[in-house]
């Protein structure tokens, strides 16, 4: 039965009711551990729930020559068994006590989250320590993580979507562990051993690299001697290792990467931000109105509008994207073949207008408003507030950024959006991949920047 929009309109209301104090309610505590382990803290005893959250810095980009896809292999056999628990033994468990515990890997960090129920935190956090410091690694379970992450890599590599990043990330990234596949290559990942697993663990997981954040159903008194039962058996430091900054190369190129399919798939790349630099706030703005809005967004209009737009595309979007040691400013979408010359003059077009003369005072409205107001819908659940928390942690924001977060946004002017246009949208640093048998250049050959 459908439900009334008077109705729907209440019920809305009321769920902002709940999720909007949430910022301005909640507490960030610093929690300093016995034996002097730190970690962020937001109390919610309002539901008999928390979770917790661990990160390492040090990532895939760490992974050796030829051994790549060790930091995401290694995440993924962590659950499968550890000290007296076998695999199937270890899933039960967690299974039985409703515990959601996993880990992951990317670039540049090494993270592991449990949620649990508070009845079962104890052993929880046991469960936890016991994946970290004590994995089995057993010969049945290694085989059968390597031949799924064989059978998904395998998979993607038919996929233009897949084929159009991984190219880009090889000529963006040329010469730079960021290049190399943090899933890894069917060669590599047969490669990977349980010493390399191991080693990596030894070498990675030190106290002096790693971020605690939870949330939720523990007060501080707790969560301290906790941090400390989990943790304290870990090295007090990691192995060092350094990771050089990199900018995008390939600025200007175009590659075209020939497959018999009905679409091209065009992703785009340019040079970007690092999250530390003093002008991310407004490239969040510059990146809504360009194509980071959704349908409000202009690559959306330009190449799905109706009226005088011709319906290109299902959609083409833009994001700035962060590493640790570099920034890219990415956009993408696809296409028919034969109109893939169209599609990318209109994107590129599109670039030149907003690198030459900013956004307008609308569209700076429209992006303050939506970038504000929306925040308060990620901080619904127990696990993405500590997942937040993280996010702050990692990247330095400082432990009062939730509450200047808006009044950074809000001072963005329209000179500073069009400095930042100026300097990240030049169509000519752009770096384009396409996927599939791309036509139309003779008719409309490719702009010149």
């Amino acid at each position: 039965m459908r439900m009334p929009l008077r109705r729907l309109v209440l019920l809305f209301v009321g769920f902002l009711a709940l999720v909007q104090p949430a910022h301005a309610a909640f507490q960030i505590q610093r929690v300093i551990s016995p034996g002097g382990i730190e970690a962020w803290l937001v109390e919610d005893h309002r539901i008999p729930l928390m979770a917790l959250n661990v990160s390492f810095n040090g990532g895939a980009a760490l992974d050796p020559k030829g051994k790549e896809g060790l930091a995401l292999m290694t995440a993924s056999l962590l659950d499968e068994g550890a000290g007296p628990l076998n695999a199937s033994a270890f899933q039960k468990e967690m299974a039985d006590k409703s515990i959601a515990l996993s880990y992951g890997a990317d670039q540049d960090s090494f993270s592991a989250s449990v949620k649990t129920l508070t009845q079962f935190r104890d052993r929880a956090f046991e469960m936890l320590a016991l994946s970290l410091m004590k994995p089995r690694f057993d010969s049945d379970a290694v085989e059968r993580v390597r031949n799924e992450m064989l059978t998904s890599l395998a998979t993607s590599m038919g996929s233009s979507n897949w084929i159009a990043r991984r190219t880009l990330s090889e000529a963006v990234f040329a010469g730079h562990p960021y290049a190399r596949p943090a899933n890894g290559t069917i060669a590599s990942l047969r490669a990977i051993a349980a010493p390399d697993m191991r080693l990596f663990l030894k070498s990675r997981l030190g106290r002096d690299q790693m971020m605690v954040t939870a949330a939720g159903d523990i007060t501080p008194a707790e969560l301290g001697p906790a941090l400390d039962r989990l943790f304290s058996g870990l090295a007090a430091k990691a192995e060092p290792f350094t990771v050089p900054d990199v900018v995008s190369k390939g600025q200007g190129q175009t590659i075209t990467v020939e497959r018999d399919y009905p679409q091209t798939v065009i992703t785009l790349a340019a040079p970007g931000m690092k999250r530390s630099d003093p002008d991310w706030y407004t490239g969040q703005i510059v990146n809504y109105t360009l194509g980071g809005g959704g349908f409000q967004s202009r690559l959306m209009e330009d190449v799905r509008g109706a009226g005088s737009k011709k319906g290109l595309s299902y959609g083409f979007s833009s994001a700035f994207v962060p590493y640790k040691h570099g920034g890219l400013v990415l956009a993408g979408g696809s296409t028919k073949n034969a109109t893939a010359a169209e599609t990318l003059g209109i994107v590129k077009d599109e670039f030149g207008k907003m690198h030459k003369d900013g956004i307008t005072d609308a569209e700076m409205k429209d992006a303050k408003t939506y970038i504000t107001g929306s925040f308060a819908l990620t901080l619904t659940s127990t696990d993405r507030l500590a997942a937040l928390l993280m996010q702050l942690r990692v990247q330095d924001l400082g432990i009062d950024y939730l509450d200047r977060r808006n009044a950074l946004i809000n001072a963005v002017t329209l000179d500073d959006a069009k400095r930042v246009s100026e300097r990240l949208l030049d169509p000519a640093k752009l770096t384009t991949v396409m996927v599939g048998k791309p036509g139309g250049f003779d008719k409309a050959p490719l702009p010149k920047n």
